[in-house]
């Protein structure tokens, strides 16, 4: 662990300075795609129109013989795409595989310039991040990048979760921790095989009637409970403490769009900034649910507007403002913003609500 002197100190000769706070750029969803996949990586453009964040998977989803087809396509998809303010994004092979050494190598390298984040599965600990790091110095100072790249956790194993706090904090590149559902029920050995989402034996049952002479059966409702709330929470306090963003990961149930929509709201409540997609059905959930509900940015805007320089404090509609609070509303006006720029039926949702607030 680099002493907080240091910590902010470029980690290889000629490597850019490190980041000194996360750019909160917009990214509700993070999009999968196999760049392995020609027709796929012909969509892109397209689908860059329609997300956040584009993400060349090099990880899971890839058969071990189409690894290098993948590395080179995400290479050309680089090179040649126009994606225009979209992200692009990563997932290399994880640290215990013999491709990720590579991946890592290939892309920094030869496209570097064009990559915003890589996403690091399994991550264990502190440790793998420092690896990574150092990796990347290295490779940054012989490309000649002059930003450094972001790295992003996937929370996926026990060891994870219980370390999470020190990873959120191993480097000034941490952006971002995302729940990683399927190989962290395996990890934990839970008796699940669905792809987040909850379950219907985990449950909570209402206390039997007393006119039920067994106390067993009648009259006894039962709700279905969230398998990662715990871990999601943790997730979340640990990235809040260190400047970072949290993300929801996968919903592997396409057809349930209501499901989805369900545990994607639940992530936003509970403070995650987006989750992944699978499935174009699965932008859409992710554009509703993580972008500022109209009423709200309207609101945030009132209250900077009646701040001026953001000290003091301010009676709107019977409710005090201070500085803290104006603080919280310019991230909800300056995410709105940017997603207003992206989005034109987003800005006249947004423009309509604030007038009607302003007139009030």
């Amino acid at each position: 662990m680099r002493p907080p002197k240091d910590f902010f100190a470029p980690l290889a000769v000629g490597a850019p300075d490190p980041v000194r706070e996360i750019p909160f750029r917009p990214s509700r969803m993070i999009h999968f795609f196999d760049p392995s996949n020609e027709k796929m990586r012909g969509k892109v453009p397209d689908m860059a129109r329609e997300v956040d964040v584009l993400l060349g998977n090099l990880e899971d989803a890839v058969p071990t013989d189409r690894k290098e087809t993948a590395r080179a396509g995400l290479v050309e998809v680089a090179r040649t795409a126009d994606i225009g303010d979209t992200q692009l994004w990563t997932r290399v092979n994880s640290l215990d595989s013999p491709w990720v050494l590579d991946d890592l190598i290939t892309l920094v390298t030869e496209v570097g310039d064009k990559l915003d984040v890589i996403m690091v599965p399994k991550v264990e600990g502190a440790a793998d991040i420092h690896y990574v790091d150092q990796l990347l110095a290295q490779l940054e100072a012989r490309a000649g990048l002059r930003r450094p790249l972001l790295v992003h956790a996937i929370l996926e194993t026990a060891s994870g979760v219980a370390n999470v706090e020190e990873i959120a904090g191993a480097s000034p590149r941490m952006q971002g921790i995302s729940l990683g559902p399927a190989d962290l029920a395996a990890s934990r050995r839970m008796k699940t095989t669905r792809v987040g989402g909850g379950h219907p034996g985990y449950l909570v049952r209402t206390d039997p009637s007393r006119e039920d002479e067994t106390g067993v059966h009648e009259g006894r409702t039962t709700y279905q409970q969230d398998l990662w709330h715990y871990t999601v929470s943790r997730m979340v306090d640990a990235c809040a403490m260190h400047g970072i963003l949290p993300y929801y990961g996968p919903f592997g149930d396409i057809r349930d769009v209501v499901g989805c929509e369900d545990q994607f709201r639940n992530a936003f409540l509970l403070g995650c900034v987006g989750a992944w997609s699978l499935h174009p059905k699965q932008i859409t959930i992710a554009k509703k649910v993580f972008s500022p509900a109209p009423e709200d940015v309207a609101w945030a805007r009132k209250v900077i507007a009646a701040m001026g320089d953001g000290t003091g404090t301010v009676m709107i509609d019977g409710k005090m403002q201070d500085d803290a609070t104006v603080k919280q509303c310019r991230v909800v006006a300056e995410l709105a913003d940017e997603l207003a720029a992206r989005d034109r039926e987003l800005a006249e949702a947004y423009d309509a609500a604030t007038e009607k607030v302003m007139a009030e």
